[in-house]
C-alpha cells in the first residue's frame, strides 16, 4: 500500500521520454489527403477554429480583446512559429478558486490557449475511437448531466455501488507515464515535440499542491525525482486527464469485466449485485493504480453501499428513482446569490448579467428534484440599484 508523506517534493527537471525528430520542411500547396498530423495542427484553418473555441464567451476580456484586435496577424505569427518549431509556451497566471474546496488554477496566456485547442483538435480524434463510451468528461456529446443519467440507469439495475475518487489527481499525474501513453498513439514527431513543451511548461505549477507518496519498493529520492502535475485550467490538461486514465477504463472493462462502470475525470462508479465482488474489484483497482499509474484513491471514502441510500456523484445524490442536489452545493449558491445581489445593487453588475448567471445555475440543478429549493432561493425580490452600472472604458474589440 502506498504511504503518504507531507515532505514537500524538491523541484525536479522534467525528463520525458525522448524520441528522434526529423522536422519536415514547410509544404506548399498541400494536398489535404496527404497532410501530416503536424501540418494539420499548424494550418491556418485549424488555428482559426482553435481561436474561436478559446474565445467563446470571453471576447470582452482584456487579453482576448487585445488578441482579437489583430487576430489574423497573430494567428499567422503562431502558424509560422509552430511550423518552424520555434514556438515556446509562456508562463502561467495562478489564482485560487473555491469549488467547493480551494483549487489552484493556472491560466495560460490567450495565445497559448489557442495553441492548446489547436493541439487537442488534431489528437482528440485519435483517442475518441479508443475511449470507452462511459467516460463522460470533456467529450463532445457527453458531460455531467449525461453521466448523472447513466448513473441513474445503473442504480435502477444493480443493488450495490462502489464509488471511488483519486487523491490529488491533477497534481499526482506522472508526466513520464503520460508522455509514454501519448507516444503509443500519436506517431508524429512534431506534435510530440509540442506536447513535450506544454508538459514541461506546466510541470511545477502544482508542486505545492502535491503530498509526496512513496509506492512499494521506492526510495524517497526516486519518489521526488518524478515530474508531476498538469495545470488545472488548460484545455490540454482536461483532455490529457482522459488519456491518463484510459488504461484504468480498459482495466475495469476488460480485466475486471465490470459491465456497469462510468467515470467523470477522477470520479468513477462501479455497480454490481454482489458486495464481495465490489470489494474484490476495489482491491484490484488500488493495486493497478499504484503499479501502473502511480495514483491512490481515498480508500476510506471509497466504500461499497446499497444504491438505495443514494450515490454522491458530481454534486448530486443519485437514487434509483430520484436525484437530489447535495446540501453544500445549495448552500454555496445561496451565498453566491447574495453576492450577486450585492454587486447588482452597487451597480457593478447589470440585470442581464445577473439573470444569465442565475439561469445557468437553474439549468444545471433542474436535472435533479430541486423545484422547492429553486422556489425558496429565487423568491427574493431583486434589490434596487443605488448607482448606475459603470464599465471601464477602452478600445472596443473588432468584430470578426
Amino acid at each position: 500500500m502506498a504511504q503518504s508523506s507531507h515532505v514537500a517534493p524538491a523541484p525536479v527537471t522534467l525528463d520525458l521520454v525522448s524520441v528522434e525528430r526529423t522536422p519536415k520542411p514547410p509544404a506548399t500547396n498541400l494536398d489535404l489527403s496527404s497532410e501530416t498530423l503536424f501540418e494539420r495542427l499548424w494550418s491556418f484553418g485549424n488555428l482559426w477554429r482553435a481561436y474561436c473555441q478559446a474565445a467563446r464567451g470571453k471576447r470582452t476580456r482584456p487579453d482576448v480583446a487585445t488578441f482579437d484586435y489583430d487576430m489574423e496577424g497573430r494567428l499567422l505569427q503562431l502558424r509560422d512559429r509552430l511550423r518552424a518549431q520555434t514556438y515556446r509556451p509562456n508562463g502561467y497566471r495562478r489564482f485560487m478558486f473555491n469549488d467547493p474546496k480551494p483549487r489552484a488554477i493556472s491560466a495560460a496566456p490567450f495565445a497559448d490557449r489557442v495553441v492548446h485547442h489547436a493541439l487537442v483538435n488534431v489528437i482528440e480524434p485519435l483517442y475518441e475511437r479508443r475511449f470507452i463510451a462511459d467516460s463522460y468528461a470533456n467529450r463532445h456529446g457527453r458531460g455531467i448531466h449525461q453521466a448523472l443519467d447513466r448513473a441513474t440507469q445503473f442504480a435502477r439495475r444493480y443493488r450495490y455501488v462502489l464509488r471511488c475518487d483519486i487523491v490529488q489527481f491533477f497534481p499526482s499525474i506522472d508526466l513520464a507515464i503520460l508522455r509514454r501513453n501519448l507516444g503509443r498513439v500519436v506517431r508524429d514527431d512534431g506534435v510530440l515535440c509540442l506536447c513535450d513543451q506544454i508538459l514541461a511548461g506546466g510541470a511545477h505549477e502544482l508542486i505545492d499542491q502535491y503530498t509526496l507518496v512513496f509506492f512499494p519498493g521506492e526510495t524517497p529520492e526516486a519518489a521526488q525525482a518524478h515530474a508531476r502535475g498538469l495545470p488545472i485550467g488548460n484545455q490540454t490538461s482536461q483532455f490529457w486527464a482522459n488519456v491518463y486514465l484510459h488504461p484504468l477504463d480498459q482495466f475495469v472493462k476488460s480485466e475486471l469485466r465490470c459491465p456497469a462502470y462510468l467515470r467523470y475525470v477522477d470520479d468513477f462508479l462501479l455497480f454490481s449485485d454482489d458486495k464481495a465482488t465490489l470489494h474484490r474489484w476495489k482491491a484490484q483497482i488500488i493495486a493497478f493504480l499504484a503499479t501502473k499509474l502511480r495514483l491512490t484513491i481515498h480508500e476510506r471514502e471509497s466504500a461499497v453501499a446499497p444504491v438505495t441510500v443514494g450515490v454522491p456523484f458530481l454534486g448530486f445524490r443519485v437514487y434509483p428513482w430520484h436525484r437530489l442536489l447535495r446540501r453544500r452545493n445549495g448552500v454555496a449558491f445561496a451565498r453566491r446569490l447574495c453576492g450577486l445581489h450585492a454587486a447588482y445593487q452597487a451597480g457593478k453588475l447589470s440585470e442581464a448579467e445577473l439573470t444569465m448567471r442565475v439561469q445557468s445555475w437553474v439549468a444545471h440543478v433542474a436535472h435533479g428534484d430541486t423545484w422547492r429549493l429553486r422556489a425558496s432561493l429565487l423568491r427574493v425580490r431583486l434589490p434596487a440599484q443605488s448607482a448606475r452600472l459603470t464599465r471601464p472604458t477602452g478600445r472596443p474589440s473588432e468584430k470578426v
